[in-house]
């Protein structure tokens, strides 16, 4: 299929004029970012991130729905096809949809998300981050569903273990998501999944209370500790941050694997 340029001929298809076109091509793609990473490099060296990006902000629901499960389906990959979904300035619309969308849109977009946090690396995670990923995450924990609340705790617990991997090697005094999660009420999302039926949560929410957020700790002073601060009127700092140990430049919002719910 790939050798024989119809991987490109659908790529083309994502910006036809007409929906009914483009649903198809859509789906097809979507499908075949599901298998392995070099099906999804294919896709991805036949330019289908700027289509993407268009159709993340198309007048049919359907098919903005569709495209966060493509794109999650990209974001499941490896890091570098992450990195190429985060060049092409794919993450911020999608964030803005996993705050504004309709259910079934935003959980597509979580799963985006919690893909990408899932490949560990603290510059990708630290760019989520200030996209504003951690917000909206926190509001799906109120969703009556229980994969969302899953895959969401999942994103949360992956950029809580880059903070701390963060706190260990700068020697912060606090692991510097903590206050993020709190300042979006998450500490008290998340304690009240201590009361949910479902095991899974319940095994979930406890395993980021017990490695996050101990009792005797006072996580009140964050802004002394020199790790993120993203509070009212914040501001990243030029230059970027050096998360991970490493300096990482300041991004730019502007620029123009596989684990995502099947669309139905």
């Amino acid at each position: 299929m790939i050798q024989a340029g119809i991987v490109q001929r659908l790529v083309e298809l994502l910006s036809h004029s007409s929906a009914l076109v483009q649903t198809p091509a859509l789906r097809a793609v979507g499908n075949i970012v599901t298998g392995d990473d070099e099906q999804t490099q294919a896709v991805l060296a036949n330019g289908a991130c700027q289509p993407l990006l268009q159709l993340l902000s198309h007048q049919k629901k359907g098919i903005k729905k569709e495209a966060c499960w493509a794109i999650s389906n990209i974001t499941a990959g490896n890091q570098d096809q992450i990195q190429e979904v985060i060049n092409n300035g794919l993450i911020p619309p999608v964030i803005g949809l996993l705050q504004t969308g309709d259910f079934d849109i935003k959980k597509e977009a979580a799963w985006v998300i919690s893909n990408a946090t899932a490949g560990q690396n603290p510059q990708q995670i630290e760019y989520l981050v200030e996209a504003g990923c951690i917000k909206p995450l926190v509001e799906l924990l109120s969703i009556n569903d229980v994969k969302v609340i899953s895959v969401a705790l999942e994103a949360l617990d992956n950029i809580l273990g880059c903070g701390k991997k963060r706190q260990m090697e700068a020697g912060l005094a606090e692991n510097p998501v903590v206050n993020l999660i709190e300042m979006a009420d998450g500490l008290s999302k998340i304690e009240a999944l201590q009361e949910d039926p479902k095991q899974e949560i319940y095994d979930k929410a406890m395993k980021i209370l017990e490695q996050y957020f101990p009792l005797e700790e006072d996580n009140n002073e964050m802004a002394e500790t020199g790790g993120f601060n993203f509070g009212a009127g914040a501001e990243i700092p030029q230059g970027g941050f050096n998360f991970g140990g490493q300096q990482t430049p300041a991004f730019n919002f502007n620029q123009g694997g596989n684990g995502g719910y099947p669309s139905n």
